[in-house]
């Protein structure tokens, strides 16, 4: 059944809404019956005419294991679908949530934390915004400046703007978007093994509007059997990846949680400390730290690029390597200074690099 039980206003300050006066909403079948809960230490305001809900100071909703946190929580809610009869006459859902401040959302293993979240029922698909956005998992912890979106029926989670993914053991992901493909396994069970890696990102999903409702399905939960974690990363624009002293940069980039390799596309850079090597299309083994730099052509029929690398002698003693920038090299045995310059190499076929 489709039941609301509207909590009584609690009009003196300070008052702390008890679980009794706590509001419920049926969600339909699609949600398996499970009721949404909103508690707040400042009482619920029922606005009749607009049809909302307001629970005001440390403001907790939650449904099942997910749960969202806020210093105000807005409800909307409609009169249930379904042909009313004598038992379900005046029923109704709530279809969309709003939080504003200290915004904290957990399900399945994982938490985002913001300054403001939409978060819609019906299309599964949210928007959280704020100064500090971050994503937690078991595994990863993903931060980004303008938004996070979560669309729950594929599992994606959207991060935009100075997007940063660190994995644990140090590796680091960076982009302008980062796409994160989740998975959902038993704590005693290794997540499935990831699908093959597309020749490009595949793009994400068209960025939500903070104006149409939107939901915030990304929640952890702390006696849920399952735990989401990321099986894969595409990122877009500006890409950098960091693995201990090797760092890579493209302009796409697509990150295999399972293998640990990442590709990247695009006006590609693979430096470790003063050594350089340059293509198209590379592949970083980050279990191996081997990297493979490749050529890549422009258009059908169009001359393939060629692989170039610049290794800089180390200077052993200590001092500044030999041939870098500022620096003029010494003869040695009166050769000619040119001797101790960086080599440059170029080719046709792939580069490995690796220690």
């Amino acid at each position: 059944m489709r039941r609301l039980r509207v909590a009584t206003l609690l009009l003196g300050a300070g008052l702390a809404l008890s679980a009794a006066g706590a509001a419920h909403a049926q969600l339909g079948a699609n949600d398996n019956g499970t009721p949404i809960n909103i508690q707040a230490d400042n009482g619920i305001e029922w606005q009749q005419n607009q049809q909302l809900y307001i629970a005001r100071g440390n403001a907790v909703a939650t449904r099942g294991p997910a749960s969202i946190k806020a210093d105000t929580l807005i409800a909307h809610y409609r009169k249930a679908s379904g042909q009313a009869t004598a038992t379900t006459e005046g029923n109704s859902e709530i279809y969309r949530i709003e939080a504003d401040g200290n915004v904290v959302i957990t399900r399945d293993g994982r938490t985002v934390v913001g300054d403001h979240a939409d978060y819609d029922m019906d299309q599964g698909i949210g928007i959280v915004t704020g100064k500090a956005l971050k994503m937690t998992t078991a595994t990863d912890v993903v931060t980004a400046k303008d938004s996070f979106e979560w669309y729950d029926q594929k599992q994606i989670s959207v991060a935009r703007g100075n997007a940063v993914a660190v994995r644990q053991g140090g590796r680091t992901i960076k982009g302008d978007v980062l796409t994160a493909y989740m998975v959902k396994s038993p704590p005693q069970q290794q997540a499935a093994a990831a699908p093959g890696q597309p020749a490009k990102p595949t793009p994400p999903p068209a960025k939500a509007d903070a104006a149409t409702p939107a939901r915030n399905g990304a929640q952890p939960a702390a006696a849920t059997g399952d735990d989401s974690k990321i099986n894969r990363i595409d990122a877009q624009g500006h890409v950098v990846v960091i693995n201990g002293p090797d760092i890579g940069r493209g302009d796409y980039g697509v990150y295999n949680a399972v293998t640990d390799i990442c590709t990247l596309l695009g006006n590609v850079t693979i430096t470790r400390g003063t050594d350089v090597v340059t293509g198209q299309y590379a592949v970083m083994d980050m279990k191996t730290n081997i990297s493979r730099i490749m050529p890549a052509s422009t258009l059908p029929g169009g001359t393939r690029q060629r692989v170039q690398g610049l290794f800089v002698k180390q200077d052993l003693t200590g001092g500044v390597p030999a041939g870098a920038p500022g620096t003029t090299p010494k003869p040695a045995n009166g050769g000619s200074a040119g001797s101790t310059a960086p080599k440059s190499i170029t080719a046709s076929s792939a580069a490995p690099k690796g220690q």
